[in-house]
């Protein structure tokens, strides 16, 4: 296997750890032998668990001397819940790194010059682009600016409509489309919603599969807003995650919150997602739009102050994935238009 395919799989491989490595980076490793074979594939574990490097080392055994390893994010060279990354790779034999993006966490750095050092051929910025844009880039965000990686959640009408005036909205994607956002639940750390829809819907905010199960990683399910919740409401069920009452309308409160999180998916009503746009908290949105035309009912978001186009928040299309009759159009949020403090 050629490093690029051999990256691409590290990648997914990464993407098992979305949810469940948080506060640490969701890492994939791929262990090549001396002949190019795939000898071990790795994810970071859960916080106090091997990383990527050591699960994919652990999988490769003996086969590892002398071979490649790639990983998404430079190996840690300090010594936290685990051992150094770096040294591991080295005391496994190993004769050649390949890593898509430098750590930029101050404590964990230096792990390509410590390979370097013990003789290890290392190279950096393989595939960037794609781990940085990818399941890392949550982590990234929170390395960046000190918060949450927030995606804000629509479902609509091709009219940016949510709900009918008499207040009905299921549903108004497809399976498919529901299917996906249950997915993308499993991979984030918490759900925000405010006492609204908290309320009226009385939602459970799980993640499920297609079959109505649990997926394993159940992220906190997080409610904005001062009306406490009633007891059976069905947030409180503790089969799913944690539930996290905020006494506020401040979204940075939200945040302030969610310490360890890496990815917050805000689902909450037009109010809640508007609160969070305008105090510039929003990294990209998931619009999941249907064949449906309402003509009226709620709007998906209603930001205060917002008059005139010019007033509007441009955010740039990263893709547009067919679900179903639906489509799902994801947007990114350019970094020259960012409004973080």
């Amino acid at each position: 296997m050629d490093i690029a395919a051999a990256m691409e799989r590290a990648i997914s491989a990464s993407r098992e750890a979305m949810g469940i490595s948080s506060p640490n980076p969701p890492v994939g490793a791929i262990i090549l032998a001396a002949d190019g074979s795939v000898v071990g594939v790795g994810s970071t574990q859960q916080p106090g668990g091997p990383h990527a490097e050591v699960m994919a080392l652990r999988a490769a055994g003996d086969a590892a001397r002398g071979g490649t390893a790639i990983v998404t994010l430079e190996p840690c060279n300090h010594t936290g819940r685990t051992g150094p990354c770096a040294h591991a790779l080295v005391e496994a034999g190993i004769a050649e790194v390949h890593y898509a993006v430098s750590d930029p966490n101050p404590v964990a750095a230096g792990g390509a010059d410590t390979l370097r050092a013990a003789g290890v051929r290392v190279t950096g910025g393989v595939g960037a682009a794609d781990v940085e844009n990818g399941p890392l880039r949550p982590w990234l965000t929170r390395q960046r600016l000190g918060r949450p990686h927030v995606a804000a959640k629509i479902a609509a009408g091709i009219d940016g409509r949510i709900a009918a005036p008499d207040g009905t909205s299921q549903w108004i994607t497809g399976p498919a489309a529901r299917d996906h956002a249950h997915a993308q639940r499993a991979r984030i750390d918490a759900i925000v919603i405010g006492t609204g829809t908290a309320l009226a819907d009385n939602p459970t905010l799980t993640a499920r599969t297609a079959d109505g199960m649990l997926y394993p990683h159940q992220p906190a399910r997080v409610v904005l807003g001062h009306r406490d919740l009633p007891a059976d409401a069905r947030l409180r069920d503790p089969a799913g995650g944690p539930l996290i009452q905020v006494d506020s309308h401040d979204p940075a409160d939200v945040l302030a919150a969610l310490p360890d999180a890496l990815w917050v998916l805000v689902e909450g009503g037009p109010h809640i997602l508007g609160a969070f746009f305008a105090a510039g908290l929003v990294d990209e949105v998931h619009t999941y739009v249907a064949p449906l035309v309402l003509g009226a009912g709620r709007s998906s978001v209603e930001i205060p102050g917002v008059t005139t186009l010019a007033d509007g928040l441009r955010f740039r299309t990263s893709s547009v994935t067919r679900l179903g009759e639906d489509v799902l159009v994801t947007l990114a949020r350019p970094s020259t238009t960012s409004r973080d403090n």
